[in-house]
């Protein structure tokens, strides 16, 4: 069942050359044969994934996929339809403000694979953070110094500061840390990873490499102050 994906990738790379209601409409039936394949998956990972984290066993697949309509309301770019699947996981399915697990199969290479961790917090939940980290520092590069974590998961996904954030001195010891407006790691994975039956195990592996980091983060958010 999971050779799907290559017929996958096919729609995709064919959705990016035709992004069009037109065409869409025409290839309606192949896109929802393509989506009940990959809700079926979904939920195999989440299964694979409730084993090491047991906040996710309540969910299911269409709580964690996204909609393939983009919304182009206040982008530039007009074109009706995302050239990916992807999904996002969390004990609040793909709605939260907590740090995460995110997948993304996407034709386009340099955007495909695993993310984790926080995105876009607001400025109480971001301080919050960059103290946790000072306070906990050690436990912090214990955990993204992890050898796995340094291998499948190099460096950061954020944009930066220029300088130090408000209240820190430029030349803080960890001040490459301080500077991030975002906490996220991203591994690649392309094409041939997800073209396997058993790619839901692999992603679950991938996936639990993060697991440290995400709880250092989300018990950060909740901490009392």
């Amino acid at each position: 069942m999971s050779y799907y994906i290559s017929r996958l990738y096919d729609f995709l790379r064919e959705l990016q050359a035709n992004n069009n209601r037109e065409w869409f409409a025409a290839h309606k039936e192949e896109y929802d044969s393509l989506r009940s394949l990959w809700l079926d998956d979904v939920d195999r990972l989440i299964g694979l994934m409730s084993q090491w984290e047991p906040q996710l066993r309540a969910l299911k697949a269409k709580d964690c996929v996204y909609r393939i309509y983009r919304d182009t309301r206040f982008s530039t770019d007009k074109t009706p339809y995302k050239v990916y699947f992807s999904a996002a996981f969390s004990p609040y399915g793909r709605k939260t403000h907590h740090a995460a697990y995110y997948m993304q199969i996407d034709v386009r290479d340099a955007e495909s694979g695993l993310y984790g961790g926080v995105w876009c917090p607001e400025a109480a939940v971001l301080r919050k953070l960059r103290n946790a980290i000072v306070d906990n520092i050690e436990e912090f590069r214990a955990i993204i110094d992890a050898p796995d974590m340094k291998r499948y998961y190099p460096g950061w996904i954020s944009e930066s500061l220029k300088s130090a954030p408000k209240g820190w001195p430029k030349d803080h010891p960890d001040i490459d840390l301080l500077r991030l407006k975002d906490y996220g790691k991203f591994c690649r994975c392309d094409e041939k990873f997800f073209d396997t039956p058993d790619w839901p195990a692999k992603v679950a592996e991938r996936f639990r490499i993060l697991k440290p980091m995400v709880d250092f983060l989300n018990y950060s958010i909740d901490e009392e102050i």
